[in-house]
């Protein structure tokens, strides 16, 4: 039986849809990509489908095409990964790069996480639920990218920048553990149950 094909080519997932995003930079010499981070997006928010979001991770989003769109006019941001609603898996940076999704943070005693992480998107509105396929393609990705680089965290951007609140209380942490299989001291603390 021939060993399935492995899941990257460089720092490029092959299961994903590829958009390249003009949106990234180096990564720091001898950077330790070790940190996964997942967030949530939706453009306009609470509005899913379409190609808003990869618009803006491409820098091509009509700023004009809706009221909501002026708040953020000029915005260069990134995530290396995206997930739709129904788990389409789209990647825009390749995970050797520094994709800009974390901005101002600090994580597991260091700062700037877009130096050492995998940023991850959601298609989803901060505090609302998510769908069975979004965390299949997660906890997939999240398994491969273990084969590639030393992850030894798990966290929302909620946890790791003041102020921000992705993915909300809508996303279930214990069940991305559960399809892990992951020890829970890779997680935030106050995501999972106590244990006894």
């Amino acid at each position: 039986m021939p060993e399935p094909a492995p899941p990257w080519a460089d720092g490029w997932h092959t299961g994903a849809r590829h958009l390249a995003s003009p949106n990234f930079g180096p990564r720091p010499a001898l950077a330790a990509v070790d940190l996964i981070v997942v967030h949530s997006i939706s453009l306009p928010p609470g509005q899913y489908g379409g190609h808003a979001v990869q618009d803006l991770f491409t820098n091509r989003l009509d700023w004009d095409a809706h009221p909501y769109f002026q708040s953020i006019r000029g915005l260069q941001v990134s995530a290396h990964f995206f997930i739709e609603r129904d788990g389409t898996l789209w990647q825009f940076v390749d995970c050797d790069q520094r994709a800009w999704h974390a901005g101002t943070s600090s994580y597991r005693g260091r700062s700037q996480c877009n130096d050492d992480s995998v940023g991850i998107e959601l298609e989803g509105l901060e505090g609302e639920p998510f769908e069975p396929a979004q965390y299949r393609t997660l906890a997939g990705l999240c398994t491969d990218l273990t084969r590639r680089y030393p992850i030894a965290h798990v966290a929302g951007h909620e946890h790791i920048a003041p102020g921000r609140g992705d993915p909300g209380a809508g996303f279930d942490w214990p069940r991305l553990q559960q399809q892990l299989g992951w020890d829970a001291r890779r997680f935030p603390a106050s995501v999972l149950p106590a244990t006894r």
